[in-house]
């Protein structure tokens, strides 16, 4: 079968390879999608901590399955919850187990969905509901990542919040909020494309020509955003972002910041401002993104900015790093190989 094949820094290609044998409890799956995220590119360029080649990438993936389980019918649409965690360290003994000490993924530390077929632990598939699209299942992981997010910062209704990236896990940050709701959701990036998509979706833009400090407090009487997700990964944002939220307010972290960057901790210490990270998701946030995508169904396509067969799958590196692009979310049809 063919798979899209990290093969080493900057190099992928779509190969044939050996289908996995079946091991006991998992389930055989044809691939419709499988997503591109941004680990996947951390990956590709060689500096994932954990990724070695050869290695089937995705973690974000639809499949249809072959066969009758005890869970499930052939022909039933699945996504799969791809943490791999021990059971037995302090996290997992505490109902952190998405924060496992050892915490493994699918597409990252084992070959992931990336391919047209592969077998799955049967326990870690979720039914996706009917009225939930193809294009839109592709997207529930990153939408659990930002189920998590929602908890952790404890949002509550007719905050005014900013997101800072427009990005694919900002662009679902800004939509969630809409309808969990913030009475404001303002989201800021550099650039004008997305920011066009962000905007149709309903949400303030902030472009990169803006003072993102400024508009924020004039859109809050001067105070500052209730809470501020921040989804860009960027220097300039960690250093500043304690400028654009209120006295007590809330920063979520829910991009991964791949160095220490400068914080402005005076300003988070005079403001008594709260600060969470956030990683991946629990089993329960998952399931309850499984659910939720069936209310958001078209919303989440419009989040999806381009599909790739995959056979021409190796060149989407380059498109996502092309910034005539308008890349946000990218799957990769696996169907089509």
């Amino acid at each position: 079968m063919k798979a899209l094949v990290y093969l080493g820094p900057n190099t992928v290609g779509v190969k044939e390879v050996s289908e996995a044998g079946e091991k006991e409890g998992q389930v055989r799956l044809k691939v419709k999608y499988c997503g591109v995220c941004g680990s996947d590119i951390s990956i590709y360029m060689g500096v994932h901590a954990r990724a070695k080649a050869p290695l089937i990438l995705g973690h974000e993936f639809l499949g249809e399955v072959m066969q009758d389980s005890s869970r499930f019918k052939k022909g039933d649409r699945v996504t799969a919850y791809p943490l791999i965690s021990c059971g037995h360290c302090l996290p997992c003994r505490t109902g952190n187990a998405h924060a496992c000490n050892t915490l493994r993924l699918l597409g990252i530390d084992q070959d992931g969905g990336a391919c047209a077929y592969m077998w799955v632990d049967e326990a870690a598939l979720f039914r996706v509901p009917d009225a939930v699209s193809d294009k839109a299942a592709a997207v529930i992981e990153p939408l659990a990542v930002i189920v998590r997010a929602l908890h952790q910062s404890g949002l509550r209704a007719l905050d005014s919040v900013l997101v800072t990236g427009a990005g694919p896990i900002g662009m679902l940050t800004g939509l969630l909020l809409r309808h969990a709701g913030a009475a404001k959701v303002m989201i800021s990036d550099i650039n004008p494309k997305r920011l066009a998509r962000a905007e149709a979706l309903g949400m303030i833009p902030i472009g990169g020509d803006r003072d993102v400090t400024a508009f924020v407090r004039d859109a809050t009487d001067g105070e500052g955003a209730d809470i501020l997700y921040e989804c860009s990964g960027a220097e300039s944002v960690a250093l500043h972002m304690c400028d654009m939220v209120r006295v007590g307010g809330m920063i979520c972290m829910v991009s991964m910041h791949k160095a220490p960057h400068k914080v402005d901790l005076q300003a988070f210490s005079l403001k008594e401002q709260r600060m969470t990270g956030t990683r991946v998701y629990t089993k329960e946030e998952f399931r309850q993104a499984v659910h939720y995508a069936a209310t958001i169904s078209d919303e989440l396509e419009q989040v999806v900015s381009h599909v790739i067969p995959l056979a021409d799958s190796a060149g989407v590196f380059d498109l996502i790093a092309d910034p005539d692009s308008d890349s946000v979310k990218i799957l990769i049809d696996c169907g089509q190989s």
